[in-house]
């Protein structure tokens, strides 16, 4: 989100890229081995029996606490990204974010009940929300605006996240599952540490890339500005984890509460930009444009997002695991997106090229992704047909992230490329701040929905929410060339 002047010399150490580079590479590749490591037993232990080393939660407030949590990440990055911006600069946000991140996977280590769980998500999202959004600006602060190896340099980078997020799974997972709970939580603890000892080493090799925020707070108002802001986001948490935790609220009441903030703010950020006499007409226009753009961002997500929840829990409650007499972690279905992406983008980016000026426009691609992620919840009551009646089999149901990513690779890339496009000028940053909020507001939208899936109504749950996404999706297409006229040229 950040980025700051470029490394004074061209560098070629990593790949023919900048060296800098490998630092970044590997500092995601451990914060998301981390990341996905923790996310894809979490589910399982929140709601896992007291008697197995779980929390005993019941399964369907375990589920949406997951989701609560995925929405809470992408909205605390917003706040990461400012900070960055006009306080600690970019390289200073992704380390001591993942200082913070390495200690809240320490406090889900712990065996301490809800208490650790609770203050273990508040620090993963707080550090997440620094470190997250800032990282990959520094991967654009490596590089001139001349420089050709740019986008190659950030294939190279988004290959290093999938491949975090595909060893994670069948690393802490296996842990998680086969050892012990905390044993996985244990493993993404030491991949975070692992990434700032990497980090740590290699920052010299970032040069002045994210050194200083890049528009500081004036001098004189800096630290009541500042002060202001820590001290309602410290009472914000402080308040809500107490209540939380002392029972007052409830995880239930925590879920609900987070579930509003994530709808309520996207609001605000419209009917502000749009009621500013800053943006010109053509602003205005593409900003509406964006509008049902961001709303099928969001109802992507509230599907896509559910992986590590209502599919997370058919993986482990409802699918034939025994395979050729090897029993697989169910953690390890949370891999195949990871895997997928790794495999399948380069073919995506090929085709693309191929089409040229023949591939689908934006609203097009948009339809595509919302079309996908809602056949793949489709898939899941082929896939249950298919077993008749039994447990799922593991191809059917491995095939539903399939799917799902071919849907993310067609609406995720172009997202934060028309987000940027849209943007009224005045309103630049916040306008990508905006973008981040679409999947927020999806999951925080979704923790509230899967409160309605069980495994027994699978078949309705996933049947019902598959075809009114597919319905959306049709009826974005129908709107696709009234929402093209308002962009206003931008393709």
């Amino acid at each position: 989100m950040s980025s700051s002047t470029v490394a004074d010399a061209p560098q070629k150490g990593f790949f023919g890229h900048p060296r800098g580079l490998s630092t970044l590479f590997f500092t995601e590749m451990w914060e998301r081995f981390s990341y996905y490591g923790m996310r894809a037993i979490l589910a399982y232990y929140l709601y896992a029996a007291v008697s197995e080393g779980g929390l005993g939660i019941p399964e369907s407030t375990a589920l949406s606490v997951v989701g609560i949590y995925g929405a809470s990440v992408y909205m605390t990055g917003v706040v990461g990204g400012w900070l960055a911006d006009r306080v600690m600069g970019a390289q200073s946000a992704v380390f001591y974010g993942g200082v913070v991140i390495m200690f809240g996977h320490i406090c889900l280590a712990l065996p301490g009940g809800v208490a650790t769980v609770v203050l273990g998500l508040v620090l993963l999202v707080i550090g997440t929300g620094l470190l997250k959004p800032n990282v990959s600006g520094l991967v654009g602060g490596l590089y001139s605006e001349e420089d050709t190896r740019r986008d190659a340099g950030f294939s190279i980078y988004y290959m290093g996240i999938n491949l975090g997020g595909f060893l994670a799974p069948l690393v802490a997972g296996t842990l998680g599952e086969r050892v012990g709970w905390h044993w996985g939580f244990g493993a993404a603890a030491v991949g975070m540490a692992l990434g700032l000892v990497q980090y740590t080493y290699g920052r010299k090799y970032l040069g002045s890339a994210g050194a200083g925020p890049v528009n500081p707070l004036p001098a004189e108002h800096k630290g009541r500005v500042l002060g202001r802001a820590v001290g309602i986001g410290v009472a914000f948490v402080v308040v809500l984890g107490g209540l939380t935790v002392s029972g007052v609220l409830g995880l239930e009441g925590l879920v609900n509460v987070i579930s509003v903030i994530s709808a309520v703010l996207p609001v605000v950020y419209f009917v502000v930009m749009l009621s500013s006499k800053q943006i010109t007409k053509v602003e205005r226009d593409r900003l509406l444009a964006y509008i049902p753009l961001f709303l099928a961002t969001a109802l992507f997500f509230l599907l896509f997002e559910q992986q590590p929840n209502t599919l997370a829990n058919l993986a482990e409650a409802d699918t034939q695991l025994d395979v050729f007499g090897f029993e697989v972690p169910a953690s390890w279905f949370q891999s195949i997106n990871s895997l997928t992406i790794i495999i399948l983008a380069p073919v995506m980016a090929a085709l693309w090229m191929k089409l040229g000026n023949r591939q689908p426009n934006t609203p097009q691609k948009f339809v595509g992704g919302v079309f996908f992620v809602g056949a793949a919840f489709l898939w899941v009551v082929l896939s249950k047909v298919v077993a008749g009646g039994d447990k799922h089999l593991p191809l059917m149901l491995a095939l539903v992230f399939v799917i799902m990513t071919v849907g993310e690779l067609m609406l995720s890339p172009v997202g934060l490329s028309a987000s940027t496009k849209l943007a009224p000028k005045v309103f630049a940053s916040q306008t990508m701040g905006l973008y981040f909020l679409a999947p927020a507001m999806g999951q925080g939208l979704g923790a509230q929905l899967v409160k309605a899936y069980s495994v027994d109504n699978q078949e309705v749950y996933f049947g019902i929410v598959g075809v009114a996404t597919i319905a959306c999706a049709v009826l974005l297409l129908v709107f696709s060339k009234s929402i093209k006229r308002y962009m206003h040229g931008v393709l």
